[in-house]
């Protein structure tokens, strides 16, 4: 099918780098890199074993699990929006990520202490208020040291980065689990240490200098602010910059799709169910997501930038559908489990990444945080309610009529979103 996107929306009012620019990656898109390289070690390999340890260890019922995952998924949108224009605001985006990344690092320590379902929903929830409070200033950092045609594939290498941090957490939630099979609290214990690691490289490696003082507020020609981006000038924040025909569509058609999205560790829980494989593999499903999203994150950022990134982004989600339907099949075996994941890992590799450029691309220099904290805020409010209902929908009906459920409605959320979307990207050479 192809999709017809044309300059009509008033999109990205940054000034584009000339066609042909070669690509360059900037140090500090690197030091974040490795930030989110450790901190993902860190929530990952604790990510990896909580489906299990909640279920199994802790015995709690499915519902309830899904309540969790809910949590996990959303708890973090009610401050992502106010971290986002804190950080325009105070242009102090790293001091508000250096917030977010200490309080998900605290929460590393608790977990050797908490038991029980109150005391794991706490914890849950206070790391995801953390990783909502830093995400979106450091996307803005990231998107403002990017060139801007190659905005998706700059996202693409911290992404990888990330990635990788996110494949290595697993792997060792695995290694401890197969030496000692009730070892969980080892792995939070590593997952302490991997924070802290974190922690520090953002501290030292990442600078925070503030930017030149902002313009006086006011209304400026075009001219004047072309003159002034040229100087160096930080534009005022203004939320009338974020209501715009791109921005509005941007954001019904993340939650289109977000509110269709169900947990990974939902899909994981089939495959497990389905195959009958022993507890201390399952860590390995999620290396098997993350190693795909590493080899197809910088290719399908580059994708986007030369093909368009919402044409990327609604694909990513057909690649999702397909892994519902992969779940779904009665067929077992390594070979269906291993399809599976590539397809969740293209997803993630073609959303992720995607969804923050575009928001940065519709948004102005000014209030690129903000622009970026709404889309993921939309994201993240969906998905909660998604886990949430998913969960409820296994308890009532099973999980292969759950999943069918969830991937017709998907479906009809794809095929809605390429309606909304017509003509709301400029082409990728004047993003």
């Amino acid at each position: 099918m192809y999709l017809s996107f044309s300059d009509r929306s008033g999109g990205n009012t940054d000034e584009a780098a000339p066609p042909g620019t070669p690509f360059k990656i900037s140090s500090v898109i690197i030091s974040l890199g490795i930030v989110s390289l450790f901190t993902d070690i860190s929530s990952e390999s604790v990510g990896a074993v909580l489906p299990v340890y909640i279920t199994g260890v802790l015995g709690l019922s499915m519902v309830a699990y899904g309540f969790l995952d809910g949590i996990n998924q959303g708890i973090s949108a009610i401050v992502r929006i106010g971290a986002g224009w804190t950080a325009d605001r105070s242009d102090r985006h790293k001091l508000v990520a250096v917030l977010g990344y200490g309080l998900s690092m605290v929460t590393r320590a608790w977990l050797l202490v908490v038991t029980g379902f109150g005391a794991i929903t706490a914890v849950i929830a206070v790391d995801r208020i953390g990783k909502g409070i830093r995400t979106a200033p450091r996307d803005a950092m990231i998107s403002q040291a990017a060139q801007p045609e190659h905005m998706a594939r700059s996202f693409g290498v911290h992404r990888m980065l990330d990635t990788v941090g996110a494949t290595v957490g697993p792997l060792l939630a695995f290694l401890v689990l197969l030496l000692i099979p009730t070892g969980f609290h080892v792995v939070f214990v590593v997952s302490l240490a991997c924070g802290v690691i974190g922690f520090a490289v953002l501290g030292i490696m990442v600078p925070g200098r503030k930017r030149r003082e902002a313009l006086a507020a006011g209304p400026l020609s075009a001219g004047m602010e072309k003159a002034a981006r040229a100087a160096g000038a930080r534009m005022p924040f203004s939320w009338r910059a974020l209501n715009t025909s791109s921005m509005r569509r941007l954001l019904l058609i993340a939650g289109l799709f977000g509110v269709m999205t169900i947990g990974d560790g939902f899909i994981y829980l089939v495959l497990q169910s389905r195959a009958e494989f022993a507890t201390k593999w399952f860590p390995l499903l999620y290396v098997g997501t993350n190693m795909a999203y590493l080899a197809l994150a910088i290719p399908l950022g580059r994708l986007a930038d030369r093909w368009g990134r919402m044409r990327v982004f609604i694909a990513g989600h057909g690649a999702l559908l397909a892994a519902y339907l992969c779940a779904a099949l009665p067929a077992t075996g390594a070979a269906a489990t291993m399809v599976c994941l590539l397809l969740l890992g293209i997803f993630y590799a073609a959303t992720d990444g995607v969804l923050a450029a575009l928001a940065g691309q519709f948004s102005t220099r000014a209030s690129r945080a903000s622009g970026i904290a709404a889309a993921q805020t939309v994201v993240a409010v969906t998905r909660l309610a998604a886990s949430v209902g998913f969960g409820s929908l296994w308890f009532l009906w099973g999980r292969e009529t759950a999943i069918l459920a969830a991937a017709g409605a998907l479906a009809a959320a794809i095929l809605g979103g390429i309606v909304v979307c017509r003509g709301i990207e400029p082409s990728a050479a004047s993003a």
